[in-house]
């Protein structure tokens, strides 16, 4: 396996370009199955959960490619309906495939997924979903096999559309919902959905593609169903967790870092903690700026759904309470297993204690290297921010997980003066 070495130390500075959003990127991949006609996303980020993805995809007999930041797609080829354990047990996004497979061609065979290990993040509201949509679906040796309702002829017809409340806001149960909703017969009625800007992306390339839906970017949605979606071309948004991993490297090291073809207005949440914390924080119209010249001062962080603080900036925003001034208070309320990090923080020198769901990060005025191991992708750019800011040279471990969500990691990092390298074992 790779791994990262860090020379640290450094003051960042400089302009970073901001990749398309691995979240937005990968339920819009999905949703391309449900175009009878071909169609064309640009700004896909190369990473790898995209490459696993475009995999399962062309293993359906799909016709689809990737040039650049584009991908096409031709379904016209398609010839199973079946999502391997192979592919799906890496990426917990493979679901996604589930609802346009059972939407538009009545049947799916998709693994139970995998992904990091940061909590069960169980896929039960994605299936009552659909089984309140009148699918039959049947759980059966760690695959999900699902059947669209018979119709007159006594083939597999037509989801039917329903009056549905979400028992807790799932962002990838809300977007396979809506997948699956925008094709069925009738009128669905969805409650208590996400909001995050991932979900109102899928939303408004559904819609580019012909579907009909009310309320996007609130938590109640009407879906009026249609016959047939056609292919079309869209852009996936920029990515904010990538856009906030990058600026708090500034905050960490006293430096100054613009990041360019981003979104503010998709991120406030954040970037009200980095001015609460002392940094100097200016917008545009696609890029934000983030300076910092004394040490950040301690605040507390409470994960919530969108448009609250998002849990996948909570390790990035601990390593920097790591070294604020005075004691902060980090509630994680999305998963339960997300904290795997702190020890690792802890081995930099930070001072991290963790009790059931809440960490209390008494800062420190240094960090100094050591030898440590990622262990999910957020938890794996914590300790690249940490290990920059750190005395000395600090080795991470198992960086594969960074792979999966940061594109051109080690490029971006040395346009901003960073002086790292990936080392092959």
């Amino acid at each position: 396996m790779d791994k990262f070495v860090i020379n640290g130390g450094t003051k960042v500075e400089g302009e970073v370009r901001i990749s398309g959003a691995k979240n937005a990127a990968l339920p819009l991949l999905a949703g391309m199955i449900l175009a009878k006609t071909p169609m064309t996303l640009t700004n896909i980020p190369t990473l790898q959960d995209v490459k696993t993805l475009i995999a399962l995809i062309a293993g359906m007999g799909v016709s689809i490619e990737k040039k650049g930041d584009t991908v096409t797609c031709d379904t016209s080829t398609i010839n199973n309906y079946y999502a391997p354990y192979e592919l799906v047990k890496t990426m917990r996004a493979s679901i996604l495939v589930l609802a346009p497979l059972l939407a538009r061609f009545g049947q799916a065979e998709v693994s139970l997924p995998g992904g990091c290990a940061i909590g069960s993040r169980p896929v039960d509201q994605h299936l009552k979903a659909l089984e309140a949509m009148g699918a039959d679906i049947v759980v059966e040796n760690g695959y999900v096999k699902a059947k669209a309702p018979l119709g007159k002829d006594g083939k597999c017809g037509r989801l039917k559309g329903c009056h549905f409340t979400f028992d807790m806001v799932t962002v990838g149960g809300t977007e396979n919902t809506l997948m699956a909703a925008v094709l069925a017969e009738g009128v669905t009625h969805l409650e208590n959905c996400a909001r995050e800007p991932e979900v109102v992306d899928l939303a408004n390339m559904l819609v580019k593609m012909g579907a009909k839906i009310d309320g996007i970017g609130t938590a109640y949605m009407t879906i009026t169903g249609v016959e047939q979606l056609n292919g079309c071309e869209y852009a996936v948004l920029p990515d904010r967790i990538e856009t906030g991993s990058y600026l708090a490297l500034a905050m960490m090291t006293g430096g100054r870092v613009k990041a360019t073809h981003t979104d503010a207005s998709i991120m406030q949440a954040v970037l009200n903690k980095f001015s609460e914390m002392g940094a100097q924080v200016n917008v545009g119209d696609d890029w934000i700026e983030v300076a910092m010249n004394k040490r950040p001062v301690a605040v507390d962080i409470r994960t919530q759904p969108h448009p609250a603080f998002p849990t996948d900036m909570q390790a990035q925003l601990m390593t920097v309470c790591a070294i604020a001034d005075g004691t902060s208070t980090i509630i994680e309320n999305i998963f339960e297993n997300r904290y795997m990090h702190v020890p690792e923080l802890n081995r930099l020198g930070a001072k991290i204690s963790v009790d059931g769901h809440t960490a209390v990060v008494k800062g420190v005025e240094a960090l100094k290297s050591a030898p440590v191991m990622a262990t999910d992708l957020r938890a794996s750019m914590s300790l690249v921010i940490a290990a920059v800011a750190a005395e000395g040279k600090t080795t991470i471990e198992r960086i594969y997980h960074i792979d999966r969500g940061y594109e051109n990691v080690e490029e971006k990092l040395r346009g901003l003066g960073v002086k790292i390298e990936r080392v092959k074992d």
